[in-house]
C-alpha cells in the first residue's frame, strides 16, 4: 500500500475526515473549533502549496486532459514524497471567500475552540408513509356514504414504502450527492438524515449522528439542519432584517477574543453570509413572495440558503437548493458548501436536480435512488464506470447526474451495442448488480464508523463544543444557543419590523378603530342619566367589548400566515416558541394601548359616561385587559388547530358564545343552567360586569318616560306612580339605585378588581395554551406527492390504487433524440398525426429599445435598459442572465402582464402594434404553477381550451385537441386526478407539465413565452420539456424561454440567446450557432474565451456576473460591437418587411375568445365542482350553522311572553346576525385564493372576463346557502318557542334565506377589493359593527341621533332583517307580565285604578295593560298588552311592515352582490403597454 493510501485509510476515505488535520471549526460555521497541535502550520503549508497545485492542474488540462480526467487520487502526485502527509487541496480552493473561511478556522485554532464534527451513518433504513400513492378526495355527498366509509375504515390505511433498505455513511468533511427522479424518495431520505421523522408511519433501521442515536440527537436539532425546497419567509421583512434575526439567534456564548459583543459576531457573520451568496445589494429589499414585491426568485432562494447556514450546524441536508438559481450561482453555492465542509469538517448531504458536471465533480460520494431503492452508493468517481459496465451509455458532454438517474427510464437510457439483451431493466436488477461490486463491500466497512473511537471522540468533542457555545442560563438539554431574554428581545424586534413592514394593515386597523369610536359614540351620544339611558349606556359598554372581540377575530387568520416560518425556525432551534409568543404579546401591548386609548377617549366622553378620572381609567384599563385576553383567546384557537377551516369553525362558534353569555343579551339570572358555565369562562362577562359596576355604582337613577307608570300631563307631581321595566327597582318606587340595578343582574361593585384579576388569569391561561400548542407545531412532513382522485372519478382511476405515480410504462425503442408518445386509453396517435394537429405560426414578434422603469422609495429604478430582439416562427429563443437580471420582468413586459411602472419602446407583431386579442393569442407559462387545486388535470386543460380557442372552433374539436396535448405531454395516466396542493396532488414536475399544457391547449397563434419551465425538474424531465418545445418550434411555432441552469445538451437545443446583465442590460443577442460556436466566438473575440470542456451556458453566466467578468462592463462591450449594430439594423429590417406584408395572424377583434354567456357558464360550472369537492369548506359552513343554531336555540329555550321575554326574543333574532362573522372569515380566504389564481394567470391570458369570474363565485354558493338557511332555521326556530303557523314560520325562513345571501355578498365584496385575507379580516369588524349598531337593537329607533336616524338606519340590511322576523314572530303575541314586571302603586282619594289612570290610558299609556281596573289600591299595570305594543317602540307600527321589510331584505341581497361586481371592477387594472 502506498504512503498516500495509508494516509487515506487512516484519515477517512478520500476526502473524508477533516480536510485540515486534527479537526477544524469556526465560530461561523461549525461553532467552535480546536485544531490539533501544529494545525496552524499545516494550514499555512497547504496554503503555500495552493498556487503551485492550481498551476500544475492547469498545465495538465492544457496537455489535453479534461478536468474530469484528473482523479482526485492524482492530486497527490503534484507534491513531493515529503508532502504526502498533507491533506488534499479543497476542490473549492478557487471560491472567492475561501480565505475568509480559513481565517475563521485560524482564529478558532488560536482560541483553542473545540470542533463540532459529527457525521451520519445509516443501515437498513426503510421508511413507510400512510396511504398509497393515490387517495380519494371525498365530495359533499360521498362523505356521507356510511357503508363505504365503514368498509374503508375496516381495511385500514395502507402503508406505502418510500425508502427501502437504504444505507450509507457521510463522515465529517464529506459531501454526499443524493440523486433521484421526483417521487423517488430523495426528500424523505434527507429528512431521515436530518432527524425529522414527523408524519411518517414507520421508520426502521439504524441511524447514527456521530455515535448518537436519533433520540439522543433530538436535543441537538439546531446542529442537524435541513434546507427544504420551499422558501418560507415573512415577506414584509427585508433581507437584512431576515438575516439579522437568524444570526442573532446563533451568537455563541464564548466568542473570539477580538469580538467584544454579540453584535460584533452577529454583524460579521451576517455580512459574510450575504457576501457568500452575492446578495449584499439586497440588504434593504423586502424578501417578498408571490404577492408581495421583493427580491427575485433566485435571490430569495439564496436567502433561504444563508438562513440555513446561519444555524451554524454540523450536519446539513440540502433539498434541491439550487432550484431557481442560474448555473454560475448554483456552482458558487456548491463551492461554498464544499469549502465549509472541507475547512470546518461539516457533513453535507445534498439532493439536486439538473446538477451540471462542474457541480457534480465537487462531491465525494453519490447515492442514487429509484422508487425508494438505492441502486448505487459509493465514491463519485466510481458511479459512472459502474453504470457503464452494466451497458448504459453516457453521451459526450452529458450531465453525469442526469445519466445516473436515467438508467431505469426506458425513454431516457441508451444501451451499448451488444448489451441489449443483458442490461438490467429495473431498479431491483441494478441493485442486485451493485450488491456484487467491490464498491459495496468497501462502503459496508464504513458502517461501523459510529462504533469507532474516532466517532466517539468527535461526538464527545461535539457535545462539549455545543455546551460551550450555549448560554449558561439555558437548560442542559435545550437545543437553543442564546439566552431566553435575548430570544425574546430578537423576536420582539422582528415582530415590530413585521408590523412596520405591513404599515397599510396597521394604519387601516387604527383608522377603522377611530371611525368606529366616532360612529358608535355618536350613536349613543350624550346618553341620559335617567332610566331611559340605562339601556343605551349598557349598549355602549357592551359594544366597547364587542369591538375588541371582533378585532381579535383576525388573529385566527394571522396565526396561519406565519406558521410555516415559525415551524422552520423551530426546526433550526433559533428560539423557544414561548419567546415568539411573548414577542407577539410585546408587540400587542403598544398597538392595543394605542387602539384602546383612541377608542376610549372618543367613545367614553361622547356617550357621557361617569366623568371622573378613576371611572375613565377603570374603563380604559378594563378594555385593554379584555382586548389582550380576547387576542390571546383567538390566538390560542389558531395555535391549537392544524387547519384554518378547523380554527375558523371554533372561533366563529366561540365568538357567538362569548357574545351571548357576556350578560348583555341574557342576564345571568335568566340563563339556563345547562349553559351558565359558559358565563364563568367568558372573559367578556367579567369585563361587562366591571364596566357596569364602574358606571352605575353610587348613582341614583330616576325612572322616566315608558319606565314610569303613570306619567305625562296630570301625573307629574303625583306620588302615586311606579317604575316599570327597570331591573332592580322596588315596586312602588320612582327611582332605583345603581347598586340595586347591578344586584338585579347578580353584579356587585366589590367584584370589580376581582374580575379584573380573573381577566388577566384567563389571559395567562390562553397564553399558556398558545405556547404549548405552538411548541407542538411541526413542519409539513410525511409522504408527499400522493395523487388525489375525486371520488366521482374513482372508476376512471382504479389503476392508481395499485400503482405508483412514478412507475414506468413498458419500454419503447427510443433514443434521447425523440419525445416518446404514449398510447392513451382511448386512441393511439402517431407523431405525424399530432404534428398535423399542432398549430403553426407565421407572425414575427419584435421589441426595440425596450425600457421598463418602476418607482421605489429610493426613486425611479430601471429594470430593463434598451433591450431589443425578435422571435420568428420556428425559432426557439433562450433568455438568460444571472438571478435578478430582469429575465422574468422582460417576459412580463413582452407578454403585456405588467400593471405598474412605465414601459418605453416598441413591441410589435408583424411590424404592427399589439392587437386587443394579443394576450390570449400568446401563451405564457409563468414560473409559479398556479392552478385551481380542486380541478382534475383534464378539467383544467378543457377549461383552457374551451375558453381560449376561437369561438368559431367546434367544441368537439377543442376537446379532441385536449386529447392531443394530454398524449403529447404524457399525462394520460394522471388526467383524472386532482391538481391538489403541495403534499397532496400533482408533483412539481407534473404541475409544470400541466402549466405548459394549459397554454398549449389554447392554440397560441403568435408565440409562447415560458418562464423557467425546467426549474424544479430533474434532468430527464427538463430535457423532455425542451425537446417538446423544440418540436413546437419545428412545426412553425415561435417560442421564447427563460432558463437558469441549462446543461450543454439542453443549451444546444436553442437557436438564439438574449443574455442580460443586472439592471436589464443586454450583453448579447443573436444566434448561438452550431455547438455554440457563434456565441463562443463573440466572447473569445472580446477576451473571455470559453474553455473546451466547460458548458457554454455556464460560461456565459460566469462572464456576466461571476469570476470571469474581469470587472468589465459587458453591456458597453455589446453596445460597441458590430453585432449590436447588426441586430439594430436587422430589427428595423424585420419590422419594415413585416409591416409591408399582410399580417401573419388575423385578429378577430374580440378581447375574449368566447362570448360572455359561454364564459359565465364554464366558469360557474368549474366553481360549482370546486365547492362540491371542497368538503372542508362546506362542512365548516354547515357545522357553524348547526352549532350556532342549537346554541342560540337552547340558550333562549322556550321564551315566555313576559315583558323581559320580549327583549329576549329580540336578542335571539339579533344573535342570528352573528352567524355571519365566522362564515365570512372562512369565505374570504377562499375567495381571495380564487381571485389570485384569476388575477395572476387567467385574467392576464384573457381567458375570461371578471364578470364571469364574479358570477361563478356568487352562483356556486347558492345551493349551500339554501341548505345553511334550513340548517339554522330548523334547530333554532322551534326551540325558542316561536309561532308554529306556517304563514309565520315560512315568512321567517324566507327572510333568513336572504340574509344568507346578504352576508355572503358583504364578505365577498370586502374580499373582492382587499389586498389579502388579513386585511379583509380587519375590515370585517368595521362593517359588521356599524350595521349591528344602527339596526335598532342596541339603541331603539327613537334614541338614535337624528344625524344617523334618517339615513344609515334606513340603509341598514340588519334593520330590515330583525324588523321583519320580529314582526312575524311577536306582533300577535299576548303579553303576560310576570309579578315583578308590573308597575305597582296606590290611587289617591280611594279612586279605582281605572278612574285614576283614565287620562293616562287614553294618552301615553294607551298600549299598557291595567289588569285590576276596579281595585282602589295596588294597581297593577303591565307595560304592554300585545307584542305589537312592544314593536311600536321599535318603529314597527303595523303587520305589513314584516312583508315590506322582507322585500327590502331581498333588495339588499341583490345590492350586496352588485357591490361585489362594482369592487371587483374597481380593482381590475388594465395592463401596461409600451409608450
Amino acid at each position: 500500500m502506498s504512503t498516500r493510501d495509508s494516509w487515506r485509510n487512516s484519515g477517512g476515505s478520500g476526502y473524508g475526515g477533516s480536510r485540515y488535520g486534527g479537526g477544524s471549526g469556526s465560530v461561523a460555521f461549525g461553532g467552535t473549533s480546536a485544531w490539533g497541535a501544529g494545525g496552524g502550520n499545516t494550514i499555512f503549508r497547504v496554503l503555500s502549496r495552493t498556487t503551485e497545485y492550481q498551476s500544475n492542474r492547469r498545465s495538465v488540462i492544457r496537455s489535453g486532459f479534461s478536468d474530469n480526467d484528473i482523479d482526485e487520487e492524482d492530486n497527490y502526485s503534484l507534491y513531493s514524497e515529503d508532502d504526502v502527509n498533507l491533506p488534499p487541496i479543497s476542490k473549492a480552493e478557487d471560491w472567492a471567500l475561501m480565505p475568509d473561511v480559513k481565517n475563521y478556522a485560524e482564529r478558532g485554532e488560536k482560541e483553542h475552540f473545540k470542533s463540532k464534527k459529527l457525521g451520519v451513518t445509516w443501515e437498513n433504513l426503510t421508511v413507510k408513509g400512510v396511504g398509497s400513492d393515490a387517495a380519494f378526495n371525498e365530495n359533499v355527498l360521498s362523505q356521507f356514504n356510511v357503508p363505504q366509509n365503514i368498509k374503508e375504515a375496516r381495511q385500514g390505511l395502507p402503508l406505502n414504502t418510500i425508502i427501502e433498505s437504504s444505507h450509507g455513511c457521510v463522515k465529517p468533511g464529506e459531501m454526499l450527492l443524493v440523486l433521484g427522479r421526483p417521487g423517488s424518495g430523495c426528500t424523505s431520505l434527507l429528512k431521515m438524515l436530518a432527524n425529522r421523522r414527523n408524519g411518517y408511519a414507520e421508520v426502521k433501521g439504524d441511524i447514527h449522528f456521530g455515535s448518537m442515536t436519533p433520540k439522543e440527537a433530538e436535543k441537538y436539532r439546531g446542529q442537524i439542519v435541513m434546507n427544504t425546497e420551499d422558501e418560507l419567509f415573512f415577506p414584509t421583512l427585508t433581507v437584512g432584517q431576515t438575516m439579522d434575526f437568524a444570526t442573532r439567534m446563533n451568537v455563541p456564548y464564548h466568542k473570539f477574543s477580538d469580538q467584544h459583543s454579540d453584535k460584533d459576531f452577529q454583524q460579521e457573520y451576517r455580512d459574510f453570509l450575504l457576501k457568500s451568496m452575492g446578495i449584499t445589494h439586497t440588504f434593504d429589499t423586502k424578501v417578498g413572495n408571490e404577492f408581495v414585491r421583493g427580491v427575485s426568485g433566485g435571490e430569495r432562494k439564496r436567502v433561504s440558503i444563508i438562513e440555513t447556514l446561519a444555524a451554524r450546524g454540523s450536519v446539513f441536508c440540502w433539498d434541491n437548493s439550487t432550484r431557481g438559481l442560474d448555473a454560475n450561482t448554483a456552482l458558487q453555492y456548491t463551492k461554498a458548501v464544499r469549502a465549509m465542509t472541507d475547512v470546518v469538517g461539516l457533513t453535507s448531504i445534498v439532493s439536486l436536480y439538473q446538477a451540471g458536471n462542474g457541480i457534480y465533480d465537487l462531491f465525494d460520494k453519490v447515492l442514487v435512488l429509484d422508487q425508494g431503492k438505492e441502486i448505487y452508493y459509493g465514491p463519485r468517481k466510481d458511479a459512472r464506470p459502474f453504470m457503464e459496465e452494466l451497458g448504459f451509455v453516457c453521451g459526450d458532454g452529458a450531465n453525469v447526474a442526469d445519466y445516473l438517474t436515467g438508467v431505469t427510464v426506458p425513454t431516457e437510457r441508451q444501451i451499448r451495442s451488444g448489451y441489449e439483451a443483458s442490461f438490467p431493466r429495473t431498479a431491483d436488477e441494478i441493485r442486485t448488480h451493485y450488491g456484487r461490486t467491490d464498491t459495496k463491500a468497501a462502503m459496508q466497512k464504513e458502517y461501523a464508523y459510529p462504533q469507532s473511537e474516532e466517532a466517539k471522540a468527535h461526538t464527545k468533542e461535539f457535545k462539549e463544543s455545543v455546551a460551550y457555545d450555549k448560554d449558561k442560563t439555558l437548560p442542559k438539554n435545550s437545543p437553543l444557543t442564546v439566552s431566553f431574554p435575548k430570544q425574546v428581545k430578537a423576536c420582539v424586534s422582528r415582530q415590530y419590523k413585521i408590523l412596520w413592514g405591513d404599515k397599510p394593515t396597521f394604519i387601516i386597523k387604527q383608522l377603522a378603530t377611530l371611525l368606529q369610536a366616532l360612529v358608535v359614540g355618536s350613536l349613543f351620544y350624550n346618553s341620559s342619566k335617567d332610566s331611559s339611558g340605562l339601556f343605551s349606556k349598557s349598549g355602549a359598554m357592551f359594544f366597547s367589548l364587542l369591538y375588541q372581540a371582533l378585532m381579535a377575530l383576525s388573529e385566527v387568520t394571522d396565526s396561519f400566515a406565519g406558521r410555516p416560518v415559525l415551524a422552520k425556525h423551530k426546526a433550526f432551534a433559533f428560539f423557544h416558541p414561548a419567546a415568539f409568543c411573548i414577542a407577539q404579546i410585546a408587540a400587542d401591548i403598544p398597538v392595543l394601548l394605542f387602539q384602546v386609548t383612541q377608542f376610549s377617549l372618543v367613545l367614553y366622553f361622547m356617550v357621557a359616561l361617569k366623568v371622573t378620572a378613576s371611572a375613565f381609567f377603570t374603563y380604559w384599563i378594563t378594555l385593554f385587559a379584555t382586548a389582550m385576553c380576547l387576542t390571546a383567546v383567538m390566538r390560542a384557537i389558531g395555535a391549537v388547530f392544524s387547519t384554518f377551516d378547523g380554527a375558523t369553525k371554533l372561533s366563529g362558534f366561540w365568538f357567538s358564545a362569548l357574545v351571548v353569555y357576556s350578560g348583555y343579551f341574557i342576564p345571568k339570572t335568566q340563563m339556563h343552567p345547562w349553559f351558565v358555565w359558559i358565563y364563568w369562562i367568558d372573559p367578556l362577562s367579567y369585563g361587562f360586569e366591571i364596566l357596569l359596576s364602574n358606571e352605575f355604582h353610587g348613582q341614583t337613577i330616576q325612572c322616566q318616560n315608558n319606565n314610569l307608570i303613570p306619567n305625562g300631563p296630570g301625573y307629574i307631581n303625583s306620588p302615586f306612580k311606579s317604575c316599570a321595566g327597570v331591573p332592580g327597582a322596588t315596586q312602588g318606587a320612582t327611582s332605583v339605585s345603581g347598586d340595586q340595578y347591578l344586584q338585579s343582574f347578580s353584579y356587585k361593585h366589590s367584584h370589580l378588581w376581582r374580575n379584573f384579576g380573573i381577566i388577566w388569569a384567563w389571559w395567562a391561561f390562553f397564553v399558556f395554551v398558545t405556547i404549548v400548542a405552538t411548541s407542538n407545531w411541526k413542519e409539513m412532513a410525511g409522504k408527499s406527492g400522493f395523487l388525489l382522485i375525486p371520488r366521482e372519478n374513482a372508476k376512471k382511476n382504479a389503476q392508481h390504487l395499485a400503482r405508483d405515480e412514478e412507475s414506468q410504462v413498458k419500454e419503447k425503442p427510443a433514443s434521447r433524440g425523440t419525445v416518446t408518445l404514449y398510447d392513451s386509453s382511448s386512441s393511439s396517435m402517431d407523431e405525424k398525426t399530432i404534428d398535423n394537429q399542432l398549430i403553426s405560426n407565421t407572425s414575427v414578434f419584435t421589441w426595440k429599445d425596450l425600457t421598463y422603469t418602476v418607482k421605489t422609495p429610493a426613486g425611479d429604478r430601471v429594470l430593463l435598459d434598451k433591450v431589443q430582439g425578435w422571435v420568428k416562427p420556428g425559432m426557439l429563443g433562450a433568455l438568460m442572465g444571472s438571478s435578478g437580471a430582469g429575465k422574468t420582468t422582460l417576459l412580463d413586459v413582452l407578454a403585456q402582464r405588467k400593471t405598474d411602472g412605465i414601459i418605453n419602446g416598441s413591441i410589435l407583431v408583424d411590424g404592427r402594434p399589439l392587437s386587443v386579442s394579443f394576450q390570449r393569442s400568446a401563451g405564457y407559462c409563468e414560473q409559479l404553477d398556479i392552478h385551481e387545486p380542486t380541478a382534475t388535470v383534464r378539467e383544467a386543460l378543457e377549461f383552457s381550451a374551451l375558453l381560449r380557442q376561437s369561438r368559431k372552433t367546434p367544441k368537439e374539436e377543442k376537446l379532441k385537441y385536449v386529447d392531443t396535448i394530454i398524449n403529447l405531454l404524457e399525462m394520460h395516466d394522471i388526467e383524472h386526478t386532482l391538481v391538489g396542493r403541495t403534499g397532496a396532488g400533482l408533483s412539481v414536475e407534473q404541475r409544470k407539465r400541466l402549466t405548459i399544457g394549459v397554454e398549449l391547449v389554447a392554440k397560441p397563434s403568435i408565440l409562447i413565452f415560458l418562464d423557467e419551465p425546467t426549474s424544479g425538474l430533474d434532468g430527464q424531465a427538463a430535457f423532455n420539456t425542451l425537446r417538446f418545445l423544440r418540436k413546437l418550434a419545428a412545426v412553425g411555432q415561435a417560442v421564447l424561454v427563460t432558463i437558469h441552469q441549462p446543461s450543454a445538451s439542453l443549451f444546444k437545443e436553442f437557436d438564439t440567446l438574449l443574455l442580460l446583465a443586472r439592471g436589464g442590460k443586454t450583453v448579447y443577442f443573436g444566434d448561438i450557432g452550431e455547438e455554440a460556436r457563434t456565441l463562443k466566438d463573440y466572447f473569445a473575440r472580446n477576451g473571455a474565451p470559453c474553455p473546451q470542456e466547460v458548458n457554454p451556458a455556464e460560461h456565459m453566466i460566469d462572464v456576466v456576473s461571476g469570476a470571469a467578468s474581469q470587472g468589465r462592463d459587458w453591456n458597453q462591450i455589446w453596445l460597441d460591437s458590430p453585432e449590436h449594430k447588426g441586430v439594430s439594423q436587422e430589427v428595423d429590417r424585420i419590422i419594415k418587411e413585416a409591416a409591408a406584408k399582410p399580417p401573419g395572424t388575423s385578429d378577430d377583434g374580440y378581447e375574449f375568445a368566447m362570448p360572455l354567456w359561454q364564459q359565465t357558464k364554464l366558469v360557474t360550472h368549474r366553481m360549482n365542482v370546486a365547492l362540491y369537492r371542497n368538503t372542508d369548506y362546506v362542512n365548516n359552513k354547515f357545522a357553524l350553522h348547526i352549532g350556532s343554531a342549537l346554541f342560540n336555540g337552547f340558550s333562549f329555550w322556550k321564551i315566555g311572553n313576559g315583558v323581559s321575554d320580549l327583549q329576549l326574543k329580540l336578542f335571539t333574532i339579533f344573535n342570528f346576525i352573528f352567524v355571519a362573522p365566522g362564515v365570512i372569515a372562512q369565505l374570504q380566504p377562499l375567495f381571495i385564493d380564487r381571485r389570485d389564481i384569476y388575477e395572476f394567470r387567467e385574467k392576464k391570458s384573457k381567458m375570461y372576463s371578471w364578470v364571469a369570474f364574479v358570477t361563478g363565485l356568487i352562483v356556486s354558493e347558492f345551493p349551500y346557502l339554501c341548505i345553511c338557511a334550513v340548517l339554522y332555521f330548523a334547530p333554532w326556530y322551534y326551540t325558542v318557542g316561536f309561532p308554529t303557523d306556517s304563514n309565520k314560520s315560512g315568512a321567517v325562513f324566507f327572510v333568513m334565506l336572504f340574509y344568507e345571501f346578504i352576508y355572503t355578498g358583504i364578505g365577498q365584496f370586502v374580499a373582492a377589493y382587499a389586498p389579502n385575507a388579513v386585511f379583509a379580516s380587519l375590515v370585517n369588524p368595521a362593517i359588521i359593527t356599524i350595521l349591528v349598531s344602527f339596526c335598532g337593537v342596541l339603541v331603539p329607533y327613537s334614541q338614535i341621533q337624528e344625524f344617523w336616524r334618517y339615513w344609515i338606519y334606513y340603509l341598514n340590511p340588519f334593520n330590515y332583517l330583525v324588523s321583519s322576523i320580529l314582526t312575524f314572530t311577536v306582533f300577535d303575541v299576548k303579553v303576560v307580565c310576570k309579578p315583578h314586571e308590573f308597575a305597582l302603586f296606590d290611587t289617591p282619594n280611594n279612586q279605582t285604578c281605572r278612574e285614576y289612570l283614565a287620562p293616562y290610558l287614553e294618552g301615553l299609556g294607551s298600549r299598557t295593560n291595567l289588569t285590576n281596573p276596579d281595585a282602589t289600591s295596588g294597581c297593577r299595570v303591565c307595560q304592554y298588552r300585545l307584542g305589537s305594543d312592544y314593536l311600536s317602540t321599535l318603529n314597527i307600527s303595523d303587520y305589513y311592515f314584516g312583508w315590506r321589510d322582507a322585500a327590502i331584505v331581498v333588495i339588499f341581497a341583490i345590492s350586496s352582490y352588485v357591490m361585489v361586481y362594482a369592487l371587483m371592477k374597481l380593482r381590475t387594472k388594465a395592463t401596461k403597454t409600451a409608450q
